[in-house]
């Protein structure tokens, strides 16, 4: 018999919390309440029991509480608001007005800043990055050797320095040995007076038999020159499973390497996530030319270069910046509109694909450009928009049977991620990608996906339960993110501000057609844009930031959103997501 979870709700059907832990309800097949996110766990038994209830009388619930985290309670609004839930939904739209005393845009980071100067000599390793490959397997990335910038450059020889990783579950103690590979790529501009640039070399090595929930030590480099990295570390996530909760994923997009992209990222480090994922728009190199300047808009600032031109030290500064957390927490990353950086001879994503390893070879895909994989209870899709994603691509293909082979009893999660959003009331991006949610929605809808997470906007907004345009109770939550704190501004108006704020449809297009097209019912009927902000707007604010998700059991998942003035003290916005099997036929019962 199937287990059933729940939360304990208060007469309003809210989800009641002690202090800032969430108390549970076993149902009567004997099954005990869903584990909550937590570091450890710690089992109360009979004899106890009266213990525990003096220390409830203290206000020390962790005691109580199993699913409590002991070193990091969930955030919530203030002190005593409670968070609403899904199914409390739809929500009326929400619009929070641009904080006056905050800043929209910031300056990037120069070279000379200590987060993002080369410490490394010769051939150390250096921007060490994790990613997840599979269960029980872990990529790890590094580069070695100085990348050149110039008109005459000499590319390094990938076979100089070797690509060893040891690991192990002792520090000082490397049991395991593994042999990677290495590569370099060429940026190259063919025009006059362009510089071009050829990388350092690029490692990646897979450590495979990984043991789940467990810490492992490691070291990368060349061991044969002395070159071998200082000690680094990981926790495995738990095994994928219906009660395995990863305490918390994060989540950026859009994050360049700005002063705000610092605060950003400072922020995500102190709610110390198990996992993050980055949905797009990485580094921004292409908002510079080859002599290393660069500007907010390329268009308007280099509008008559021969092509589109990048400076691609920014990739070795950004992987420097980024180092202090993604040598310790796997990074899953899908690519933005900004990784394409084309070249002569229709070369793009370069840089990308060869910095960048993701399980796409593990998960069936044949490119990088999209993928899936496991966190626990959650099943992640990465979906590709820069390629061809139509009803007769590769792309589709490889979604339908991924979609089918997921089993809701060992992942009830369904989370999909790509850069730009199907549903963005702003002005900046309105409806750009009409084509890629007309060939995709109705699949990731047939197959019940929870929540949907998109950066390139540069801002944040949550909608309700969607479908087609449609407010439905079974349909997912979509969740725009790209407010990183890039170089190009907080996008501040909506396309629901006036008709000068609404776009043209012929301009709501993509590399692979327009679909721009009035809607033919409901309140925006025979309008492309609404006169209103949506009603699967839920809320919309801009203000640079991050997420966090934390999945509670097997229907009950929080998305909380922090703002980067909120560092301290309080969040942004917080929402249950709350699957409904039984009710929703796209929602299997677990």
């Amino acid at each position: 018999m199937a287990c059933k979870y729940q939360l304990l709700k208060d007469e309003e059907g809210e989800v009641q919390r002690h202090g800032n832990y969430y108390e549970e309800e076993n149902d009567s097949t004997g099954c005990s309440g869903a584990t909550l996110p937590r570091t450890r766990r710690l089992f109360v038994n009979v004899a106890a029991f009266v213990v525990v209830l003096m220390m409830l009388s203290c206000g020390v619930h962790k005691f109580f509480f199993p699913g409590a985290s002991t070193a990091d309670s969930l955030p919530r609004k203030g002190n005593a608001q409670k968070i609403p839930s899904t199914t409390q939904g739809p929500f009326p739209p929400t619009t929070v007005s641009f904080d006056e005393s905050l800043t929209f845009a910031s300056e990037d980071l120069n070279a000379s800043n200590p987060r993002v100067q080369r410490k490394a000599s010769e051939m150390e390793p250096e921007q060490i990055f994790i990613a997840l490959s599979g269960d029980d397997a872990m990529w790890v990335s590094w580069v070695t050797g100085e990348a050149q910038i110039g008109q005459k450059i000499e590319p390094l020889d990938p076979n100089s320095v070797a690509s060893v990783a040891v690991y192990g579950t002792e520090s000082g103690r490397y049991t395991k040995t593994v042999n990677g590979s290495s590569e370099i790529y060429n940026q190259l501009y063919p025009f006059a007076g362009l510089d071009n640039y050829t990388s350092g070399i690029i490692h990646h090595a897979r450590l495979t038999g990984l043991k789940p929930e467990t810490k492992y030590y490691y070291k990368v480099g060349d061991p044969y020159l002395g070159a071998m990295s200082e000690e680094r570390s990981f926790t495995t996530l738990p095994v994928p499973g219906p009660k395995s909760f990863p305490a918390r994923i994060g989540v950026i997009g859009d994050i360049g390497l700005t002063y705000n992209s610092t605060s950003t990222f400072d922020h995500l480090m102190m709610n110390q996530p198990e996992l993050v994922l980055m949905v797009g728009d990485l580094v921004y190199a292409d908002l510079y030319v080859t002599n290393g300047t660069g500007a907010a808009s390329y268009s308007k600032e280099f509008s008559d270069t021969p092509i589109h031109e990048t400076y691609q030290p920014r990739w070795d500064l950004w992987g420097r910046f980024m180092e202090p957390l993604a040598s310790r927490v796997p990074f899953m990353v899908i690519e933005g509109n900004h990784e394409k950086e084309p070249q002569v001879d229709g070369i793009t994503f370069a840089s990308y694909q060869a910095r960048i390893a993701v399980p796409h070879k593990e998960s069936g895909s044949p490119n990088k450009f999209y993928y899936s994989f496991n966190a626990g209870s959650i099943h992640f899709v990465m979906l590709g928009a820069y390629i061809d994603y139509s009803r007769t691509s590769e792309q589709y293909a490889w979604l339908k049977q991924d979609l089918a082979k997921v089993d809701r009893s060992v992942t009830p999660w369904l989370i999909a991620a790509y850069h730009p959003p199907w549903y963005n009331s702003y002005t900046a991006h309105y409806r750009e990608v009409e084509c890629m949610r007309i060939s995709l929605e109705a699949l990731l809808y047939e197959h019940g996906v929870d929540l949907i997470l998109n950066g390139h906007v540069h801002a944040y907004e949550r909608s309700n339960r969607v479908y087609n345009y449609t407010l439905d109770n079974c349909g997912p939550v979509h969740i725009v993110i790209g407010d990183g704190g890039n170089h190009e501004k907080m996008a501040l108006t909506h396309a629901d501000q006036g008709p000068e704020f609404c776009p043209n449809p012929q301009d709501s297009f993509d590399e692979f057609g327009n679909c721009g097209f009035s809607f033919e019912a409901g309140p925006a009927a025979g309008k492309f844009c609404w006169d209103r902000q949506p009603e699967w707007s839920a809320y919309r604010e801009a203000s640079f930031g991050h997420g966090i998700i934390e999945v509670v059991n097997s229907t009950h998942l929080l998305w909380t959103w922090h703002r980067n003035q909120d560092i301290f003290n309080g969040v942004g916005d917080q929402l249950y997501v709350v699957r409904q099997p039984g009710i929703c036929p796209n929602q299997p019962i677990v």
